[in-house]
């Protein structure tokens, strides 16, 4: 896919492993996977360090399982799930991606423990949306913000 993120990165899943789930991506997703690679090279580049991927693509039976949406962009090859530790805290990571020039449709700072990076689809425009969601409870608020320790 590119020089540090293979296909094999980008599939990887302890859930599917651990559940016996087929996450191999399905060729229509491909290209898909391709642009996601060379936009985390992109990410990786700004921010100097290693991106550590905890999710990336996930087939239709991973994705619910991990209870994805069904328009989830995992589903479409499109979104990747990561930290960078010796970067910083997520809310660093994402807040140094959205004052970037990369073309990310989403970026979202999930839970205070990771960082979601959405892709536009091909032809869509992208929306550089920029979320936080601390709980389910509270869910999605606009901005990059932090999340207070669970009590």
């Amino acid at each position: 896919m590119s020089r540090n993120f293979d296909l094999g990165l980008l599939t990887a899943s302890e859930t599917a492993h651990a559940r016996g789930i087929d996450n191999r991506a399905d060729p229509a997703h491909l290209g898909n996977l391709r642009r996601l690679a060379f936009v985390l090279e992109e990410v990786q580049a700004l921010i100097g360090h290693p991106l550590v991927i905890t999710s990336a693509y996930r087939s239709p039976a991973l994705n619910a399982a991990v209870g994805g949406v069904p328009h989830s962009r995992h589903a479409l090859g499109l979104a990747a799930d990561f930290t960078c530790p010796e970067f910083g805290s997520p809310l660093e990571v994402a807040r140094r991606i959205a004052g970037s020039t990369i073309a990310f449709d989403q970026i979202i700072h999930e839970y205070g423990r990771w960082v979601h990076l959405g892709l536009a689809k091909e032809g869509e425009t992208r929306r550089r949306q920029e979320l936080t969601i601390c709980s389910a409870a509270e869910g999605y608020v606009d901005g990059l913000v932090g999340c207070a320790p669970p009590a």
